[in-house]
């Protein structure tokens, strides 16, 4: 492992659903990941319309490293999109919902 060592990020949400699979496929279609930052990402930015200072804000990581975090995200998204892949979402065993000890986290704000 190259550099620092990875910070936990905030999730305020995650995904109920962890795969998606596309129709129609013959056979066993492959997998692409997609890691819960990267899906908290997409959630705050695509789908809230939060921009990107405020959703690194949320996810207490810089502005840059969202941004990559994003970027990285639409990759994958798209990469399943185009060659069919199931799109799997993968996450650290017990990610971080929330800074504050005794906080509950935002309730389904989607």
């Amino acid at each position: 492992m190259r550099g620092r060592p990875k910070k936990p990020r905030k999730i305020q949400k995650e995904p109920y659903i962890k795969h998606f699979s596309p129709r129609g496929h013959i056979g066993r279609p492959g997998y692409t990941d997609l890691a819960v930052d990267q899906y908290e990402a997409l959630r705050l930015s695509d789908f809230l319309g939060i921009s990107q200072k405020e959703a690194a804000a949320s996810m207490e990581v810089s502005q840059q490293t969202y941004s990559r975090v994003l970027k990285s995200a639409r990759k994958a998204i798209s990469e399943g999109l185009v060659l069919g892949r199931m799109i799997r979402i993968r996450g650290p065993e017990k990610p971080r919902k929330d800074a504050k000890k005794g906080q509950k986290p935002l309730k389904n704000p989607a």
